[in-house]
């Protein structure tokens, strides 16, 4: 679903891993990308497409869902909010 977004991600960077995913998914939320309501891909298929690891994911879904931007349904998935 997301295809490979490796090249989003720099890992030597001043910005930590898991901010830059956090970050990179929520502009696709506001720019319409990824629909309101919508169910995020499997944390391991993120992290494919990412090049990060399963933690890393978990860390960002975190902040995202902190942030408001995320809902995680446990048993569903993780949706975008409404």
């Amino acid at each position: 679903m997301l295809g490979d977004r490796r090249d989003r991600i720099e890992h030597e960077g001043p910005v930590t891993v898991w901010r830059q995913l956090a970050d990179d998914l929520a502009a696709d939320v506001k720019a319409g990308r990824l629909a309101r309501g919508s169910r995020l891909p499997r944390y391991t298929e993120i992290a494919e497409s990412y090049g990060v690891s399963v933690d890393t994911v978990q860390r960002a879904m975190l902040a995202l869902r902190k942030e408001g931007v995320v809902v995680v349904t446990v048993g569903r998935g993780t949706f975008v909010a409404k």
